[in-house]
């Protein structure tokens, strides 16, 4: 049985504001430029800045950069997880180190404070760097949708130019992208980079 307590840390204004479903029905273009962010990381207490890793800073010279994985995940509070992403989270933190032996980040998305947000990384023990959007602006950036009091997960696979070579929308039927496609999708972006060549096989996926 839920809790008062509990019903308190889920039904806020965030609840309200994304309690309507809005289905992810115009996603980011596969090759566009991906829209640059700037988010608090709990564990470093510190921003940090999509163009940090991927892109071209224009007040500096050109440096090599990385692919980025951003994962936006789906948590209500600090202790009520979506069942479909808890595992997902779990899964992502524990294979961390193959995204970056393979010369990428990983970044997870949230929509909760920098209090809660730090309670997860914490509880959770989180290698990955944990974002905080409480206002959500950045879901909707990235056009994720929203349903029942939170928005809906996704992952995207920006590469070193700053442009997204895999995306992955939430549906019931797969609800985010297993850790083996989005390493099969990081390989293969590194292959067509012709910088790096890919550690595992490559396979196809689907592009949505």
């Amino acid at each position: 049985m839920v809790s008062i307590a509990t019903m308190r840390q889920v039904v806020n204004r965030r609840f309200f504001h994304n309690l309507l479903p809005v289905p992810p029905t115009r996603p980011l273009e596969l090759g566009s430029l991906a829209p640059p962010f700037e988010l608090l990381a709990v564990q470093r207490t510190a921003k940090v800045r999509l163009w940090d890793y991927v892109g071209t800073n224009p007040k500096e010279s050109p440096v090599p950069k990385r692919p980025v994985v951003v994962a936006f995940t789906r948590i209500f509070s600090e202790t009520v997880y979506c069942p479909l992403c808890y595992p997902h989270i779990v899964e992502l933190n524990r294979q961390y180190q193959q995204f970056t032996e393979r010369g990428a980040e990983v970044l997870m998305v949230v929509s909760l404070d920098a209090a809660q947000a730090q309670t997860v990384a914490t509880d959770l023990g989180l290698q990955i760097p944990l974002l905080c959007d409480p206002t959500g602006r950045l879901f909707r950036l990235y056009r994720t949708g929203q349903a029942l009091g939170a928005p809906l997960p996704a992952q995207f696979l920006i590469d070193p130019s700053g442009r997204v070579r895999f995306r992955h929308l939430f549906s019931f039927l797969e609800p985010n992208a297993s850790v083996e496609r989005l390493l099969v999708a990081l390989d293969r972006t590194w292959l067509q980079g012709g910088d790096r060549p890919p550690e595992t096989p490559t396979e196809t996926l689907a592009s949505a």
